[in-house]
């Protein structure tokens, strides 16, 4: 009894004594004595009011600091790391147009609390769209999917222009490379011809541009009036575009060009140390460049503006024969050489007759023509005949489909100046002038749609052994390009011209 008379006395009697000296005497030095009564007591005042706001402070401390207690044993050490642990979930993505959650509202979440009043100057991006900010400016608002976090599929950039794909030097350009997809629904068209026949103009309209159109705004540089006059050539090397429905268009540089061998004359140009005259440089330039594209086009205009140029089918004949084999998919393959011919490569080819006079589209006439070039082009293995005609555009009505006889793919454009005919037709008849003169032959834009439709519907054959992308296609190219300037049929042919 007396232990116990004591021990209630040392736990009431000073305690008492402590409150009534704070209450009189505020300053007395026995008030560090009280500190832990007082700190209990403002606990217990701080625990009436919201403890929402300092809960973010201590899970925001450093990871260094938040370990320690972690060591120390202590039980509430796991509890607090595994709530630290939580800001986790901010990199999912948040709805677009949905508020950032309430400091307030964040009793369920204490781990996102911490986090944003730890940022608080900015809102918590996700993950994805920091990878990909780049991509923000560049892609509409909502491209973005908020459950994988990726871009969706943009479409691909629109040229406005052509580029080079290889340049005057005959070097490889890897601009196009950009512009290019990862499928396999494409069609490649390129073009050869003479000097000043139109093989710009003619790819500029059926690539991109209309004839209202100025034409220097075509995608492939037309002619200017200056370099008409002195007779130079605007193209050189090859120049490539695509279009947004995929159909890659090559225009080139003119065959067997005047311009260029006087260019390599007057201004003194070395030629490389396997050609020892300028014209045999410049023949196995357009050698090159026409046995290139029978390789890796699955269409190839042959443009001329009049009818017709004998050395220009000699030349034809002679880039199928120096044309590069189709590579085989295995070495086994390749052993057997019927299956190699068999299997070889040839694309299809239109001779379009530019800037056609009126008498061009008589009947007769045409029949003539259609006559010579099967006659010229009977031993080519290139797909000549029954890709397209002119009879399916409803040009000559009323004429049987046998009546030609043995049709090849030709195709009749007449002078791009259909005002001027008009004019000129009418002259003759003053009075009849508010009525359209008689041109022999539909107008040029009705002509132009024709061809274009005909040519974009042909049939896209396999280029090699596999399925090509366009990517690939781009790689197949440049394989083909280098094997081509490589060649050693195309260097024993030049060897035997000089």
């Amino acid at each position: 009894m007396s232990e116990s008379g004591h021990s209630q006395p040392g736990m009431y009697g000073p305690g008492r004594r402590r409150r009534r000296r704070r209450e009189r005497d505020p300053g007395m030095p026995g008030q560090n004595l009280s500190g832990p009564g007082r700190e209990r007591r403002d606990g217990s005042e701080e625990s009436l009011g919201p403890t929402l706001q300092k809960t973010p402070i201590i899970l925001a401390k450093p990871p260094g600091e938040r370990s320690k207690p972690s060591q120390t044993g202590a039980p509430s050490s796991s509890s607090s790391s595994a709530s630290v642990e939580k800001p986790i979930v901010l990199i999912k993505s948040r709805e677009e147009g949905k508020p950032a959650l309430p400091v307030d509202g964040a009793a369920q979440a204490p781990g996102i609390t911490a986090k944003v009043e730890k940022e608080g100057q900015r809102p918590t991006q996700p993950v994805y769209q920091i990878q990909n900010r780049g991509m923000a400016s560049a892609a509409p608002s909502g491209s973005v999917d908020p459950v994988i976090g990726q871009a969706k599929l943009l479409p691909p950039e629109k040229m406005k222009h052509s580029i080079k794909l290889v340049d005057e030097q005959m070097n490889w350009c890897d601009s196009a490379m950009e512009y290019l997809l990862d499928q396999t629904d494409m069609l490649v068209v390129g073009v050869i011809g003479l000097q000043g026949t139109g093989k710009s103009t003619v790819m500029s309209l059926l690539s991109a541009n209309t004839p209202e159109e100025d034409q220097r705004s075509y995608v492939f540089r037309t002619q200017s009036q200056e370099i008409k006059e002195r007779g130079g050539n605007q193209s050189s090397g090859i120049d490539f575009f695509i279009t947004q429905e995929r159909i890659i268009f090559l225009d080139t540089q003119p065959i067997l060009s005047p311009s260029i061998l006087d260019h390599l004359i007057n201004n003194d140009r070395k030629l490389p140390p396997e050609y020892n005259l300028p014209h045999t440089y410049v023949e196995m330039q357009s050698l090159q460049v026409a046995a290139f594209l029978f390789t890796v086009c699955h269409v190839v205009l042959v443009v001329q503006d009049w009818f017709t140029d004998l050395s220009l089918y000699r030349f034809l004949q002679t880039a199928e024969m120096l044309k590069p084999s189709t590579p085989s998919t295995s070495h086994e393959s390749s052993g057997s050489s019927g299956a190699d011919e068999g299997s070889e490569y040839y694309p299809h080819i239109v001779f379009l007759q530019n800037r056609s006079r009126r008498d061009d589209f008589c009947p007769r006439t045409l029949k003539k023509m259609h006559s010579v070039i099967d006659k010229l082009m009977m031993h080519s293995h290139l797909k000549y005949k029954g890709n397209l005609s002119m009879l399916d555009c409803n040009i000559f009505p009323g004429l049987p489909r046998d009546y030609l006889g043995t049709e090849v793919n030709l195709f009749l454009l007449p002078v791009m100046d259909s005002e001027g005919d008009e004019a000129r037709a009418g002259s003759g008849a003053p009075l009849f002038s508010l009525l359209p003169g008689y041109r022999g032959h539909p107008s040029f834009t009705s002509l132009v749609s024709k061809l274009r439709s005909q040519v974009l519907s042909m049939s896209r054959s396999q280029l090699s052994h596999t399925i090509l992308t366009e990517k690939n296609w781009f790689h197949y190219a440049a394989r083909i390009w280098e094997g081509v300037k490589k060649s050693s049929a195309l260097s024993e042919y030049s060897r035997l011209l000089s």
